[in-house]
């Protein structure tokens, strides 16, 4: 169990540093150097868009048993916007937050049980803006040292799941997707009965393919989120 108080106190000292990343992280890293906000998704839009609301999510990378993977986490289905979707650990910057890194982690520790201080942030992605109006930073994080993760409050979170980068990169998991009559289109994923989209699945597809871990896959026809 993550100590709060010692966990808090830790953030305000988080700051991004790739050369605490590992070498299979190295790719990435360096495909991230000069990245700008329409490589990670064609869906950010001008920055005078609405706003700006600030949020951050962490993007927490490790090794599993089957080679690195990512956490993300299902949305309570209860809940009134985004119910069952699936999310990077984050939210909302609060006042006291030094910065996105700081918000990300405080997130994922209020939402996952995270213990901060196992976690060495290696970067941060271009801030994109969504159709919320929300300036959104997903933070680069390299999970040094495991700890069990679970749903903190299930009203909000309803699983914690750990996916292996190699199942998101399987050609039979990857479509095209579009969402809200075409306002949004973008790359989808099967994760069981799940489908990751919308940002989550931006970020997911921009860590696959500037990770270098993207396999071939044909698109293939277009699908509409309300038809899945």
């Amino acid at each position: 169990m993550c100590d709060v108080a010692a966990a808090r106190r830790w953030l305000h000292a988080a700051r991004p540093d790739p050369g605490r990343a590992p070498d299979w992280m190295g790719p990435l890293l360096r495909g991230l150097e000069h990245a700008g906000p329409r490589d990670i998704s064609a869906n950010d839009l001008p920055p005078d868009h609405v706003g700006p609301r600030q949020s951050a999510v962490l993007v927490l990378l490790g090794q599993g048993p089957d080679g690195p993977e990512v956490v993300l986490q299902r949305r309570a289905r209860r809940l009134r916007h985004h119910s069952g979707e699936i999310s990077f650990p984050g939210g909302r910057a609060d006042p006291g937050d030094t910065d996105p890194a700081a918000t990300a982690l405080r997130e994922a520790t209020e939402e996952t049980g995270l213990d901060p201080s196992g976690v060495d942030v290696v970067a941060m992605l271009p801030r994109l803006i969504l159709l919320t109006g929300f300036h959104v930073t997903a933070v680069l994080g390299h999970w040094r040292t495991p700890t069990r993760l679970h749903a903190v409050d299930p009203a909000e979170t309803e699983a914690v799941l750990h996916v292996p980068l190699a199942a998101l990169a399987d050609p039979a998991h990857r479509f095209r997707l579009r969402a809200g009559g075409g306002a949004w289109r973008g790359p989808g994923f099967r994760v069981g009965d799940d489908v990751v989209w919308g940002f989550t699945g931006d970020i997911v597809d921009a860590v696959l393919r500037l990770g270098g871990w993207e396999r071939p896959w044909p698109p293939g026809p277009e699908l509409e989120w309300e038809s899945l």
